[in-house]
């Protein structure tokens, strides 16, 4: 990994300089075991509860450390993003804890709760249409208009924010084998592989993706970034596609990309209601169906992998929603 400094927009030690940076502000989450889980999986499971971090999604961490970077001439100035919901609240909580303005570009059709949370944060919410090009626009436009910074999901300074989860999971259970974290444009998985590679060279990362927004697992099989025109899937926090910070990482440091099914995805968020007593959106569930799925089960590259940590990166779920869901799922 040392070799790779230069390749990456990220390292070990911005990782570890960044928790400390935003120790103070956010929550060191449990990790969770379930018996009943172990016996389904055949292996041992051990799940990092970001859905327990501040804002209810484990962006807190990446936006907190992207606010807390800013000087204070940047700072002072407020800030921009666009998202569809768990940044957006997690940006919007961070810039009122320094006392900044946020302004937050939100496609049409985002979860109503997420957009709830932004607005109970503080952050005013400019609306798009639900297209990536949309929602960029608009930001551009915001962007020209107020002269505040701009804080992407991806950026390096969000990206090295998410690595933390995996120097606190790795403290907190040192014998696991694998990591299977949920991707979308990659700033989690890119800064759980940096961290957790370094820390512990043989260790796989598995990434999770709905097959409805595969962009990653295409990409992978590409050797290059291939951007989907569209996407479709219950899992609204996953549908974004992976940029140049992130892809090298993806590329390089990530072992293989697991596709679900929407139903397959449910179903591990009502394991996690029903076994676990935990509240998981779709995004954050998608680990748990990635480990009990075929393609998991079936894959001899990972018998042994026993001790397995998955990151549940978010709880915040429209339940409106979410009991239809499970409704069209029996």
């Amino acid at each position: 990994m040392e070799a790779n400094r230069e390749k990456y927009a990220a390292d070990i030690s911005s990782i570890k300089e960044a928790h400390e940076r935003i120790k103070p502000f956010i929550h060191r989450t449990p990790v969770l075991t379930s018996e009943s889980l172990n016996l389904i999986s055949g292996r041992s499971l051990f799940f990092k509860c970001e859905c327990f971090q501040k804002g209810g999604a484990f962006k807190f961490r990446g936006a907190c450390n992207a606010v807390l970077s800013l000087d204070a001439e940047q700072a002072a100035k407020g800030v921009v993003t666009h998202s569809s919901g768990n940044h957006a609240a997690a940006l919007s909580l961070a810039a009122k804890l320094q006392g900044i303005p946020a302004y937050i570009v939100v496609p049409k059709g985002a979860p109503k709760c997420k957009v709830d949370n932004v607005i109970r944060y503080g952050g005013k919410v400019i609306w798009s249409e639900s297209t990536m090009s949309s929602r960029e626009t608009v930001a551009a436009k915001v962007l020209q208009e107020t002269e505040k910074t701009k804080i992407s999901i991806f950026g390096n300074s969000s990206k090295i924010g998410q690595g933390t989860i995996a120097l606190e999971l790795l403290e907190q259970i040192q014998e696991i084998d694998a990591i299977v974290v949920p991707i979308s444009g990659g700033g989690l998985i890119s800064g759980v592989a940096l961290a957790a590679k370094s820390i512990k060279p043989s260790i796989r990362i598995i990434a999770a993706e709905p097959k409805g927004a595969d962009d990653a697992a295409k990409s992978k099989v590409a050797g290059k970034i291939i951007t989907l025109p569209v996407t479709n899937t219950i899992a609204d926090g996953l549908r974004a596609s992976l940029g140049d910070l992130t892809w090298p990482v993806v590329r390089d440091l990530v072992d293989d990309v697991i596709t679900l099914e929407d139903c397959e995805i449910i179903e591990a968020m009502r394991m996690c209601y029903e076994i676990l007593k935990v509240s998981v959106e779709p995004s954050g569930a998608i680990g748990l169906a990635a480990v009990l799925s075929n393609s998991f089960r079936n894959n001899q590259s990972w018998r042994d992998c026993k001790n397995i940590g998955i990151v549940l990166s978010g709880g915040n779920v429209d339940l409106g929603s979410l009991w239809d869901s499970f409704k069209c799922s029996k």
